[in-house]
C-alpha cells in the first residue's frame, strides 16, 4: 500500500518498511553495533592516557585530538543508532537497554577528556602559538583553539574554578526545583465541558484546550492553569530570584559587565543584537496591534481576551494531503533554492532518512538529527494535514543544514550553533508558503495559509522578545540590587503583556502570573534565539524570493558553515547583519504584507 490510510495505530512490525528511515544505514544489525560498543569501551582509556602529556608539544597535541575525533564519530554513530532505535518504540525494552548504554559511554568519555581545556590553558597561548609555525598539521586546529583562549579572561584560576564549580553544583538546583515543581507537583483543576462533562487540564492539554471554539471551555482552561500559578506566586517568586542571584553572581565573579553578555559571549554573540530586537520590535508595535484588532474582528468578540489567542482565526481548510504528494509540494516550494539543493532535497525523502507515519510506542513530535559521516535522520508522526506538510518542509531544512555542513567541514567545526539552528528550517517553511499561497484560488484556504504564517510571527517574533524584554528588565533589577517580590515580577510583566497587545486585548488579571510558568526562564537569555532566528530567515527566503543576485550560493555557503565561523559572520554571508536592526525590519514588512493580505480576505 502507497499510504497509510489505516485510521488504528500499528505495531512497528506491521507497518510498511517502504516508510521507515534506514536506521541499517548507521549499523547492519545490532550485532555489529554491540561489537563497535565494547570496541569503544576498551579504547575510552587510551584518551585519559593522555593527561598530563599535552604540554610534551604539538605533535602529542595532534596525536589526542586524531585519536579523540575517531572515537567521538563512533560514539556518534553508536548513541545515535541506540536512541533512534528506541524512538521507534519506546516501549521495547531492549532498546531502552541499548540508549543507556550508550548515555553510560557518554559520560565516561566527557570523564575521559575533562582535562583537555584546562590543560591547554595552563600551556598558555605563548607557547601554543609557537606550535603553529612548528608543524603543519597544527593548522586545523586555529578555530579551535580562537574559541578557547577567547574566553580565557574570564577563566579563573584553579582553586576559585574548583569553587564556583562546587556552587554552580548547588545553583542548578534552583532550576531543578521548578522542574520538579511544574512538571511534578502543580495540578490544574478539571473544568466542565459542553455536555458537564469533567476535561482534565495538564501542561500537555493546555494549549489544545485554548484551540476550542467554545469560548466557556478557553475562559475555564486559562483560568484553571493560571489560578494555580497565583496561589504559588510568593514561592515562585522567590525561586525565580534566586535563579537571577544566581546568574549575577557568576557573572561578576567571571568579570562580565552583566548577566546578558556573559549568556551572549559563549556564542559570540554581541549584547547590541539582543538590544535591537526589542527596540526594533517596539518601533513596529502598530503592526501587532492592527493583527489583534483583526482576531477580534474575525472572531466576531465584543471583547478579545488572552484565551482568545489560539483559537483559530479562519476556519481549518480542509485539506488531506497524502505523503506522496507532501513531499511534491515541498519540492516544487523550496525549487527557489536552486538544483542542487533539490536533488538533496528529493534523494533524503526517497532514499530513507524518514521514518514518516506514527506507530505504537514511537516518540511523539519531529525532530531532524543523526552521527557524522551518515545522512541525517528525520523523525515524523505524518497525518495528511497541512500542519504536517510544514512540519516536513521544516525537518527537512534541519536536515539539509547538517548535510551541507557535514559535507563541508571537518568533524571539529560540522556542528551549527543554537543561534542559527532555525535559520534554515524556517527559511524553508517561508519559501513554502509563497509557494502555496501563489496556488491558492479559494478565499478560505488563501486566509487559513496566511493566518497559520502570521501565527508564527506573533508566538515567535512578538511574544519571545516580549519575554526577552521581561528578562532584561529582571535581570537590570537584580544586577542594581533591588527585590524581586512576587508583586515586582508579576505588576513588570503584565505592564510588558499590555503594551505588546495593545489596546484591542483584554489584559486579564490572571496573566499576570504568566511568567512563572516559563521554563526557559531559568536558562537566562535563550528565548530571544528564537526571534531572531526567524527573522533572519524571513529575511534570507525575501531575498532568495526576490531573486538577489548569487543568494542561493550565498545561502549555502552559510548552511555549509557548521561552526566554522561565529554565527553572526555566517549570517553575513546572506547579507544579514544581525548586529543591525535590518533583518528584524526586513521580518517585520514581510508581517505586515500579509497582515494587509490577510485584512481584506476577513
Amino acid at each position: 500500500m502507497e499510504e497509510n490510510k489505516e485510521k488504528t495505530v500499528k505495531k512497528r512490525q506491521e507497518c510498511n518498511p517502504a516508510y521507515q528511515w534506514h536506521i541499517q544505514d548507521l549499523y547492519a544489525s545490532d550485532e555489529a553495533w554491540e561489537k563497535d560498543y565494547e570496541s569503544l569501551m576498551s579504547e575510552i582509556h587510551s584518551l585519559a592516557a593522555y593527561e598530563g602529556r599535552l604540554k610534551e608539544g604539538s605533535e602529542v597535541f595532534v596525536e589526542y585530538m586524531r585519536k579523540k575525533e575517531a572515537l567521538m564519530k563512533k560514539f556518534e554513530a553508536i548513541y545515535v543508532y541506540a536512541n533512534q532505535r528506541y524512538h521507534e518504540d519506546t516501549g521495547n525494552s531492549f532498546y531502552q537497554g541499548l540508549a543507556g548504554k550508550a548515555q553510560t559511554l557518554s559520560i565516561q568519555l566527557d570523564s575521559a577528556v575533562v582535562f583537555e581545556e584546562p590543560e591547554l590553558l595552563a600551556i598558555g597561548k605563548k607557547t601554543i602559538d609557537s606550535w603553529f609555525t612548528q608543524n603543519m598539521d597544527m593548522q586545523l586546529y586555529k578555530r579551535y583553539f580562537y574559541e578557547l583562549f577567547r574566553q580565557q579572561k574570564h577563566v579563573l584560576s584553579k582553586e576559585e574554578e574548583a569553587i564556583l564549580a562546587d556552587v554552580s553544583d548547588m545553583s542548578a538546583d534552583v532550576s531543578n526545583i521548578f522542574s520538579m515543581f511544574n512538571n511534578a507537583d502543580i495540578r490544574f483543576p478539571s473544568i466542565e465541558g459542553k455536555e458537564g462533562e469533567k476535561i482534565p487540564v495538564s501542561h500537555g492539554r493546555y494549549t489544545l484546550l485554548l484551540e476550542s471554539r467554545d469560548v466557556n471551555i478557553r475562559k475555564s482552561a486559562f483560568e484553571s492553569v493560571y489560578s494555580q500559578y497565583g496561589q504559588y506566586r510568593n514561592t515562585l517568586a522567590a525561586l525565580y530570584a534566586a535563579n537571577l542571584k544566581n546568574t549575577a553572581f557568576f557573572a561578576k565573579k567571571r568579570h562580565y559587565n552583566s548577566s546578558l553578555e556573559m549568556a551572549l559571549e559563549g556564542g559570540e554573540i554581541p549584547t547590541s543584537v539582543y538590544t535591537n530586537l526589542i527596540d526594533t520590535v517596539h518601533e513596529h508595535m502598530d503592526l501587532m496591534h492592527r493583527y489583534v484588532s483583526l482576531r477580534k474582528k474575525a472572531l466576531k468578540a465584543e471583547e478579545l481576551h488572552m484565551y482568545d489567542l489560539y483559537v483559530p482565526m479562519v476556519d481549518e481548510f480542509e485539506m488531506k494531503v497524502p505523503f506522496s504528494k507532501a513531499k511534491e509540494i515541498v519540492k516544487k516550494g523550496l525549487a527557489p533554492l536552486g538544483k542542487e539543493y533539490g536533488k538533496v532535497l528529493s534523494d533524503g525523502m526517497e532514499s530513507g532518512w524518514i521514518d514518516v507515519y506514527e506507530n505504537e510506542g514511537k516518540r511523539s513530535g519531529a525532530y531532524s538529527w543523526g552521527a557524522y559521516g551518515t545522512h541525517p535522520y528525520v523523525l515524523l508522526n505524518y497525518q495528511g494535514t497541512l500542519n504536517d506538510v510544514f512540519t516536513l518542509a521544516h525537518e527537512m531544512g534541519h536536515a539539509l543544514h547538517s548535510w551541507y555542513s557535514d559535507e563541508t567541514q571537518p568533524y571539529i567545526y560540522a556542528g551549527y550553533r543554537i543561534f542559527v539552528a532555525e535559520v534554515a528550517s524556517t527559511c524553508n517553511e517561508a519559501l513554502l508558503i509563497h509557494h502555496l499561497l501563489k496556488k491558492a484560488k479559494d478565499p478560505k484556504n488563501k486566509a487559513y495559509l496566511i493566518n497559520y504564517f502570521l501565527e508564527q510571527f506573533r508566538t515567535t517574533l512578538y511574544r519571545q522578545t516580549m519575554f526577552a524584554h521581561f528578562e532584561q528588565e529582571m535581570h537590570q533589577k537584580v544586577e542594581q540590587g533591588e527585590t524581586l517580590t512576587a508583586d515586582v515580577l508579576c505588576d513588570a510583566y503584565y505592564a510588558l503583556n499590555q503594551k505588546y497587545y495593545g489596546e484591542a486585548m483584554v489584559s486579564d488579571d490572571l496573566i499576570r502570573y504568566e511568567w512563572a510558568r516559563i521554563p526557559h526562564f531559568y536558562t537566562p537569555f535563550y528565548v530571544y534565539q528564537y526571534a531572531t532566528g526567524f527573522s533572519a530567515a524571513i529575511a534570507i527566503s525575501s531575498k532568495i524570493l526576490a531573486k538577489e543576485e548569487g543568494i542561493v550560493e550565498k545561502y549555502k555557503a552559510f548552511l555549509s558553515g557548521g561552526c566554522s565561523m561565529d554565527p553572526i559572520d555566517l549570517l553575513k554571508l546572506c547579507g544579514v547583519d544581525m548586529e543591525k536592526k535590518e533583518p528584524v525590519e526586513e521580518a517585520l514588512k514581510v508581517f505586515e504584507q500579509y497582515l494587509t493580505e490577510l485584512e481584506k480576505l476577513v
